[in-house]
């Protein structure tokens, strides 16, 4: 009867063993940002994705902090419908909700549902601080001065133009930094301006552009999100020059692209979230404005080995103009 269940004891042992170290190994990986441990963020954007510049750029963010941190991360495209049931689908589901357009300004009250859950409002702010609310707001104005200087420099009409998606303190920032820069430039010149009414359609893009270069306009700006792509197409088609928002986005028609105004979207949400990860919560209930003094503003001229338009001394001239903005010597005007 002994030597029976001996063999029964030591099978009992080891399981026991067994499922021990099982729940050893789950204890770590919950404390390592395992599949326990996962921090949940929702990117929700107003619009949709594939806009290769605004939308685009947040996500690029996201899934950075997914491969270096092991963010689990949701996305929501509103498509410019519901934006507040949005915010709450997105509170609902995770502990960092990223809202990611002006649209968003029911943030104000609805974060105050949600103690517990982070939100960072990309591209405007509170009317007063809220404690679980992060605002980022960009100095685009600055770096459309350097988009306008360089447009008025390239120009050989002495006609340059842009097009918004919309009629906006946000788009219009983007317009006065753009227009004062091309007057530091060559104050004779002449900047045109359409308006689009949406930021998802690359046809009025393209009638908008077209528009503008029957007005003489030889460099033109895309300030519209995915409807900037129909401003690239009319540049290739008619041979005009373009100028690119947000990314770097002269890898699209690095023929007419000449380069790109920066307004580092993606990065400065990794930086906030990555900080938060750390524990450094300090940003929230405050509004960051990401300028050019911070990095996240700039002119971007492409990847190495793409085609170059704008020649190096005008190069140097803009990096000169930066560091007057930065520095205060050029106070750049704001619709803000």
């Amino acid at each position: 009867m002994k030597t029976r269940w001996i063999p029964l004891a030591m099978a009992c042992i080891m399981l026991l063993c067994i499922f021990s170290g099982c729940a050893a190994n789950n204890d770590e990986a919950s404390q390592s940002g395992g599949s326990n441990g996962e921090v949940t963020m929702a990117v929700v954007v107003a619009g949709t994705f594939g806009d290769r510049s605004f939308y685009d750029s947040s996500k690029e963010g996201a899934d950075r902090l997914a491969e270096d941190f092991g963010v689990q991360v949701r996305t929501i495209e509103c498509n410019n419908t519901d934006h507040t049931q949005q915010i709450r689908n997105a509170a609902d589901a995770a502990e960092i909700v990223v809202l990611v357009g002006w649209e968003f300004f029911d943030v104000e009250t609805v974060a105050v549902e949600y103690p517990e859950v982070n939100f960072i409002w990309i591209d405007n702010a509170t009317s007063a601080p809220v404690d679980n609310v992060l605002n980022i707001t960009y100095a685009q104005n600055e770096g459309s001065f350097l988009a306008g200087y360089i447009a008025a420099k390239m120009s050989e009409t002495g006609v340059v133009g842009a097009v918004g998606g919309e009629d906006s303190d946000t788009i219009n920032d983007f317009i006065v930094g753009y227009t004062q820069g091309a007057a530091y430039a060559d104050p004779e010149v002449q900047v045109e301006v359409q308006y689009a009414g949406t930021y998802d359609d690359p046809a009025v893009g393209k009638e908008c552009a077209l528009t503008l270069h029957e007005r003489g306009a030889d460099v033109i700006f895309q300030i519209a999100s995915k409807t900037g792509d129909g401003v690239f197409q009319a540049a290739q088609e008619e041979g005009f020059y373009a100028i690119g928002v947000d990314s770097d986005q002269k890898y699209i028609a690095d023929d007419v692209i000449i380069c790109s105004m920066m307004k580092q979207v993606g990065n400065s949400i990794y930086q906030a979230v990555s900080e938060y990860l750390d524990g450094d919560t300090s940003r929230w209930g405050t509004t960051w404005v990401a300028d050019m003094a911070t990095g996240y503003i700039g002119i971007g001229y492409g990847e190495e080995g793409a085609t170059q338009q704008v020649p190096d001394d005008l190069k140097a001239e803009v990096e000169d103009l930066a560091e007057k903005i930065i520095s205060g010597e050029i106070a750049v005007s704001t619709t803000r």
